[in-house]
């Protein structure tokens, strides 16, 4: 039995030989039945070299990738059911394999020599190895290498990708799968929204058709747009700025600048004149006692003048050249 062994490694390295001399069709048309029975086609070291190795006349799609948890490649794991999804609807729609293109993944774990030797530092990675001999032969062997820096791609950006490089020939095109979870839950979320709208509108229908809360909301936006937020957001302003005293300034002078603190303070005098107007107008005079009365009189009256004041001393910080001032601030 010592010629056993012997036999075995003879027979192993005559094997070798043999799939080291097939041709291009030859490869192609193994690689194409194992897509057929499961797609994209895991790969080795050895297998990779066989599927990549020139003369070939097909399209290689081989994705490196590293699956496993312990590498934390979150890109990878994202990534991988697009490239499962456009392998899959790529070979359905082209059984035949009149497009020519074999869609391959290597995980690390099972090609560390390819990585290596590639020099690789991060995944996923992918190459397309164009044909070298045929009809649809490249200009350059060199495989095209797809962007992932803007992060993990749908399968039809993939897809289009791969197209572009195949111009003359057929391009399947996605087929994803119906997704009935949110089917579901898109339609349960709509029933329970009509379910709480039946049940809430005796109570939302008099809030909505209140003259108050739609003064209110009114009196609150006026006030935010007319005391600067707009310009706030389109011009993004500090919230506030060094005086250059090592201090702190919360008003920016000129008609051109503004602080975010500063619109606050002016939507807060806005809003203290308005409520003491409409007090004036509204509350006072439905005051039964005189006296209770002429007191809620001079009180929002003293409102009214303490924070017009206020308001033209911010005015006046805004254009120095301004001449007049009312008590207490000057």
């Amino acid at each position: 039995m010592r010629w056993l062994p012997a036999f075995l490694s003879a027979a192993l390295v005559a094997a070798a030989a043999s799939n080291s001399k097939k041709s291009s069709e030859e490869r192609f048309s193994a690689f194409h039945a194992k897509s057929l029975s499961s797609t994209p086609v895991k790969l080795s070291d050895s297998s990779y070299r066989d599927l990549t190795k020139t003369p070939r006349d097909y399209t290689a799609a081989v994705l490196l990738t590293a699956m496993d948890t312990r590498f934390g490649c979150q890109l990878c794991r994202e990534f991988q059911p697009e490239w499962d999804l456009l392998s899959r609807s790529w070979i359905k729609g082209d059984k035949s394999a009149k497009s020519r293109i074999v869609f391959s993944t290597l995980d690390f774990s099972d090609g560390r020599d390819t990585f290596m030797a590639l020099g690789l530092q991060t995944a996923p990675v992918l190459f397309l190895f164009p044909p070298t001999v045929g009809d649809h032969a490249a200009s350059s062997a060199e495989p095209l290498r797809y962007d992932f820096t803007a992060g993990p791609p749908s399968a039809e950006m993939v897809h289009a990708w791969v197209a572009r490089h195949m111009p003359d020939r057929p391009h399947p095109p996605i087929s994803r799968p119906i997704n009935w979870i949110r089917w579901l839950t898109t339609i349960v979320a709509i029933a329970g929204s009509v379910t709480a709208g039946f049940v809430a509108w005796p109570i939302v229908l008099p809030i909505v058709q209140n003259r108050n809360v739609w003064a209110a909301i009114s009196l609150i936006a006026i006030l935010l747009f007319t005391s600067g937020h707009m310009f706030n957001h389109i011009r993004q302003v500090p919230y506030v700025a060094g005086d250059g005293k090592g201090g702190v300034t919360y008003f920016a002078s000129g008609f051109q600048n503004q602080y975010g603190m500063e619109t606050q303070v002016v939507a807060a005098m806005y809003g203290i004149l308005s409520f003491a107007a409409i007090s004036l107008a509204v509350k006072v005079p439905r005051i039964a006692d005189p006296k209770s009365q002429s007191i809620a009189v001079i009180a929002w009256g003293g409102v009214l003048f303490i924070m017009y004041s206020f308001l033209l001393s911010v005015f006046r910080i805004k254009n120095a050249g301004y001449p007049f001032a009312i008590p207490p601030f000057m």
